[in-house]
């Protein structure tokens, strides 16, 4: 049958769809526009079905504020690779998913996705017709919020590392400088105090092991070990870490410098803990030329 230019015209803006797609899916569907759209969306969902699997370890940290101002979200949501990341299509449904987040606080990824966004459509309907449209994996891979006992620090490291700190006493300046600083430094906890006894006997276990090595006598292990761990703790928590504008001070000295406290921060970091695919060009270059 026939098709009018101007149905798969309105069709490619209702949906976004290739125009070889549309002219199809009309086609399927009689000429029907709205059948035709629905054929659409059930053939992207089974793409996006089919990319599920396929590693999206790029992607941006979000941010937004909830209506009331009293509760702040922060989001990573990952694509396949930089170019799509820095697509406009990407971006928006990036910060129509931390809005809706910002919004509703919804307690985990799926409770989201299944949430409208403004244009009507759950989160999850928007994502898989992205998918169809941009043929990438997409998604939305873990929240946070911070509901601020005090002031908000907030940094961004361009779209890849986002960081919230939540700063009781001190000054914006501070804030500021202590969100960078934990961008920079990559805590892990807050003090020592908040560091899981399962972390701490691992880590003593390993000290152990290497301090016995030495050849020294067990007392001296027993202080060595634990001289050891107290250095590894400060490494891992925001109150033992160096401050990175001034080395010999310390984040706790700091805070107590400045008549302040941290209650609580976040770092996302895009990709973080995701195991890439790595290819090496040579062998693969190789390996279509000899047919493997």
């Amino acid at each position: 049958m026939t098709i009018a230019a101007s149905l798969v015209k309105e069709l490619r803006e209702r949906t976004g769809a290739g125009m070889m797609e549309c002219k199809k899916a009309l086609i399927d569907a009689d000429g029907a526009i709205d059948a035709a759209q629905e054929l659409l969306r059930t053939r992207g969902q089974a793409k996006a079905d089919k990319k599920a699997g396929r590693i999206a370890a790029e992607g941006q940290i979000m941010m937004a504020v909830s209506p009331g101002g009293d509760v702040t979200a922060i989001m990573e949501v990952n694509c396949e690779t930089d170019f799509v990341a820095k697509d406009d299509n990407f971006q928006r449904f990036a910060q129509a998913a931390v809005e809706v987040a910002a919004a509703q606080q919804p307690g985990t990824v799926d409770e989201l996705m299944a949430l409208a966004a403004a244009d009507g459509r759950t989160l999850e309907e928007a994502r898989r017709d992205l998918v169809a449209k941009i043929g990438e994996n997409i998604g939305v891979r873990r929240i946070d919020y911070v509901r601020p006992a005090g002031q908000l620090g907030t940094y961004f490291h361009g779209t890849r590392i986002g960081v919230l700190v939540d700063v009781v006493g001190g000054d914006a300046d501070l804030g500021k400088d202590l969100a960078m600083h934990i961008a920079a430094s990559s805590p892990r906890f807050l003090s020592a105090d908040d560091v899981p006894e399962e972390i701490r006997a691992n880590e003593r276990r390993i000290l152990s092991e290497q301090a016995q090595g030495e050849g020294k006598p067990p007392e001296i292990v027993a202080k060595m070990v634990e001289g050891r761990l107290r250095k590894y703790l400060n490494e891992i928590v925001l109150l033992g870490q160096s401050f990175v504008k001034d080395p010999d001070v310390s984040i706790e000295k700091l805070l107590k410098q400045r008549g302040a406290t941290v209650k609580s921060f976040v770092r996302l970091e895009v990709g973080e803990g995701i195991e890439k695919k790595s290819e090496n060009i040579a062998e693969a270059v190789a390996a279509m030329h000899s047919g493997g």
